[in-house]
């Protein structure tokens, strides 16, 4: 399989500060705005905004990965070691998060990748 980076989390409790601040100084286009979570088309990867406490260092940024299919992605990945935790779905999403051996945050996710 081969991976490519779709995307980058940042928790943070100023929702709206932090969408402003991406959407209208940096000039990201704003391609998701659900309660709780906003998605911004940061060209080649997306920029996500998940409400929560942000605590830097302490809640790093989470690298996002597409996977069509999570369960068996998330199979395929554990059969080579990777450690992931279990799959969360709802009707828009299903994903499950891991880490590397240094403690990153990544996360599998079946959102669609931007079109080009």
């Amino acid at each position: 399989m081969l991976f490519a980076i779709r995307g980058i989390t940042l928790c943070t409790s100023e929702m709206a500060k932090m969408t402003a601040f991406y959407r209208d100084v940096i000039g990201l286009r704003l391609i998701e705005d659900t309660p709780g979570w906003k998605q911004f088309d940061a060209g080649s990867c997306v920029l996500a905004l998940h409400k929560g406490k942000s605590a830097v260092g302490a809640r790093p940024p989470k690298i996002g990965f597409y996977a069509r299919d999570v369960a068996q992605t998330k199979a395929w990945l554990e059969s080579r070691g990777a450690k992931l935790g279990k799959i969360h779905a709802s009707e828009a999403v299903a994903f499950c998060d891991g880490k590397d051996p240094d403690g990153n945050a990544f996360a599998l996710s079946n959102r669609p990748p931007i079109s080009a």
